[in-house]
């Protein structure tokens, strides 16, 4: 399959795009690790914001037509506040940092060599805004949880050979519902940097 891996950077393409990205994102956040009930509204209104903000990057994978994964990255400044305070309790300054946010790619296409060319991106363009360092966050989910899969996918050698490292004690919390359940909770996440 030949996959064309972009950055859209035209607003009316971007917004085009926003019920495929919603749905590609309920659909892989569903599963492990993330447990992620989520809504196609709340979807809808976290890219259409995500996509406002100035100097953000929105990479996708498209086979034909279809979108099949995506990644974002924009300034930490621009960023929530539940981002951001963990890194300034570590004196981190957050103007020279750019967030990676989500990375997703149906199981059909992982393995090809597409999440490379997600990160190659997101570096690209965390350089050409003067960032010189980039961070992500991954949830924590205990070895004993009850939905944890016999043999889930591990990213951590993964994002190492990237060059990333998870930073130790820089930890923050996000709030979601999470699959079976029926309100909001809260959910531990380690923040993964690495120096441009």
């Amino acid at each position: 399959m030949t996959v064309d891996v972009r950055t859209l950077t035209d607003l009316g393409e971007r917004r085009a795009a926003i019920p495929a990205l919603s749905d590609l994102r309920i659909r892989i956040f569903r599963g492990w690790p993330y447990l992620y009930d989520g809504t196609a509204d709340y979807e809808a209104e976290y890219l259409a914001e995500f996509i406002r903000e100035p100097g953000s990057a929105l990479v996708v994978a498209q086979d034909g037509d279809a979108i099949v994964g995506a990644a974002t990255a924009s300034p930490m400044a621009g960023q929530k506040p539940e981002f951001q305070e963990p890194l300034r309790r570590h004196r981190l300054d957050i103007a020279r940092i750019f967030y990676f946010g989500e990375s997703v790619l149906l199981p059909a296409y992982q393995g090809q060599g597409i999440g490379h060319r997600f990160f190659d991106a997101r570096e690209a363009a965390a350089r050409a805004a003067g960032a010189v360092q980039t961070a992500f966050c991954a949830v924590f989910r205990p070895d004993d949880h009850p939905m944890r899969p016999a043999s889930p996918r591990d990213l951590h050698p993964f994002w190492r050979a990237r060059g990333y490292a998870p930073v130790p004690g820089l930890t923050g919390t996000l709030e979601w519902q999470d699959v079976g359940e029926t309100s909001e909770s809260a959910h531990q996440m380690q923040f993964w940097m690495r120096d441009l």
